[in-house]
């Protein structure tokens, strides 16, 4: 890792996909013909690294496309890119089944493990050469969608702000300036709204389309087996959300009164949900350059392993954090096998979310450095909700060092834990939504945003009310700017579970600070190697599908926020 160069000076490289293409489907055949397990091994681990070399070079054009979407190069190539991943696709899905139905699978299976071959049936439910031209499809409409979101401009007192700029003004300590930026911001977003409308309303199609040439009644089968949910279904998952319904609204609800109340306004608008304390937010100190070097300090003390790596990444150039014209909305981290570093992109606006991005994409990044070393590449990195227990954890592990970036640490510390619980519903909200929308994809737009309304009132109702002195969200709206409905479809749930695990190591952390970073650290080290609930119960956690799990978990919360001085 030492001699990587760094990011601006790598090497921009791309793939000659028909290559490519030929590379793997000789591999494939390879394997078919192995006489014997070690040879069937040797052809696996070569695979391996040919994917691992094109995985390096298609993640860099990525990565250069997110931070420059109206790049003409970045976008020709990001378009070459969505055109023959399918095909890849179907090559990869070709040895995943010459390895399924090799002879010396018994083998295999002992040196690699059987959960790897899991995966690989996976693979082959999700995916036939019958899909390309929809999965070719869904990758140009998600395509446009980031760069017409990124494109938006909204006009407010004189210049022009992208998205995640105007929230340093929605979430301003001064009335005024959140009622006009809101104001701006749902106004420019109505203009937009029937060319993102018709963007998913092609997306549903196309993916309904996939999932009925798969033979599966409808997208939400197709969409589990995508996202890889091996231990766990949609019947589960809907006992879940109606969990968090029953434990969390009411708190969620309590909360919000809680804060109207402490901020002193007896006529409450959605505008004011943004402000957390009267005096205003928690803002944080100084420049970008002045919070990294803070994180530093932070990450200094809270271990060895987090101060190479935080320090590290920094020298490396790895971190894209401030928010710029063009750049996609949101934040990630991804991660390149061969070098074996990740990076964080994010959108810093001013607010607490910056030093968010700064714990939350770090725990993603620091898992992945963790991992980096097992062989098997698909055990690197777990699925999707058990991801998230890395990054939401990271945030809470990080609270203790929260004076090197605020005056009243105290303040952010309740806002954080404040604003996690409240995610709970909304992020049901959403996976609620996703599964109303498969299961009905020949609905009209107007059915689609009543019912993202009708849902967004069952378990927040206090924030609906507030919005009906705004027609966008009134009619719906609020969900046309969640970037993973139209990216990563049915990846939010996984947001909440993993916020549960979080909050159990948080609880954790205040009684016994060495065995939860203990676990922590386990946790991260194991990898991808199991499925979620697997993996859960061998780092110690406890499975928030179980009976009673989230009200144990949830329970202290309350008396934590009462706790502090605010």
């Amino acid at each position: 890792m030492e001699k990587l160069p760094t990011f601006e000076n790598w090497p921009y490289r791309v793939p000659d996909f028909d290559e490519a293409i030929k590379k793997c489907n000789e591999l494939t055949e390879k394997m078919r013909n192995a006489p014997d397990g070690e040879s069937a091994l040797a052809t696996y681990w070569e695979m391996g690294k040919f994917s691992d070399e094109l995985a390096d070079d298609l993640t860099h054009i990525q990565v250069l496309f997110t931070l420059e979407t109206q790049n003409e190069k970045y976008a020709k190539d990001m378009m070459l890119i969505n055109e023959k991943m399918p095909l890849l696709q179907d090559c990869s899905t070709s040895f995943a089944k010459a390895m399924l139905d090799s002879p010396h699978r018994p083998y295999l299976e002992e040196k690699l493990g059987k959960y790897l071959f899991l995966m690989q049936e996976y693979s082959l439910k999700g995916f036939d050469p019958c899909i390309i031209e929809e999965l070719q499809k869904e990758s140009e409409l998600v395509m446009n969608y980031d760069a017409l979101v990124a494109s938006i401009q909204v006009p407010y007192n004189g210049e022009k702000y992208n998205l995640a700029q105007m929230g340093k003004f929605l979430t301003d300590g001064d009335r005024e300036v959140r009622r006009t930026a809101s104001e701006a911001y749902y106004a420019t977003l109505e203009t937009k709204r029937e060319e993102i409308e018709e963007i998913y309303d092609q997306l549903v199609h196309v993916r309904d389309a996939m999932a009925k040439k798969l033979g599966y009644k409808d997208y939400v089968e197709l969409g589990y087996i995508k996202m890889c949910r091996y231990d766990y279904d949609r019947e589960m998952v809907a006992k879940y959300r109606e969990s968090i319904h029953k434990v969390v609204t009411p708190l969620y609800g309590e909360l919000i009164r809680e804060q109207m109340a402490r901020i002193g306004i007896d006529d409450p608008k959605i505008y004011d949900l943004n402000l957390m304390f009267k005096d205003g937010n928690p803002l944080p100190r100084g420049t970008t350059e002045e919070k990294v070097e803070n994180a530093k300090k932070m990450y200094d003390e809270l271990s060895k392993e987090t101060s190479f790596f935080f320090r590290f990444m920094d020298e490396h150039h790895l971190m894209f954090l401030d928010a710029k014209p063009g750049k996609q909305m949101g934040g990630y981290m991804t991660y390149f096998p061969v070098k074996k570093v990740p990076i964080i992109f994010s959108n810093f606006n001013g607010t607490s979310g910056d030093v968010d991005v700064l714990t939350h994409e770090f725990g993603h990044s620091f898992q992945a450095y963790l991992s980096g070393d097992i062989e098997v590449s698909e055990y690197r990195s777990p699925t999707m909700e058990s991801c998230e227990i890395h990054s939401m954890s990271m945030e809470f592990f990080a609270e203790p060092y929260m004076h090197l970036f605020f005056d009243n640490p105290e303040k952010y510390r309740y806002e954080h834990l404040a604003s996690s619980i409240e995610f709970l519903p909304y992020g049901v909200t959403v996976d609620e939504f996703q599964h109303w929308v498969y299961e009905h994809p020949n609905c009209t737009k107007a059915e689609r945003n009543a019912a993202w309304h009708e849902i967004e009132a069952k378990y927040t109702p206090e924030k609906v009310e507030l919005e009906k002195d705004c027609p966008y969200l009134m009619n719906g709206g609020r969900w046309l700017t969640q970037s993973h409905i139209f990216g990563m479809p049915f990846y939010y749930i996984d947001y909440t579970l993993a916020q549960v695990m979080a909050f159990q190591f948080f609880n954790l952390d205040r009684a016994d600070h060495k065995k939860a970073w203990d676990m922590y650290i386990g946790l991260c080290k194991l990898g991808g190697r199991y499925p979620f609930c697997q993996l859960v119960k061998e780092a110690g956690l406890e499975v928030p599908f179980e009976e009673g799990v989230l009200e144990k978990t949830i329970a202290p919360l309350k008396s934590v926020l009462d706790s502090y001085k605010i």
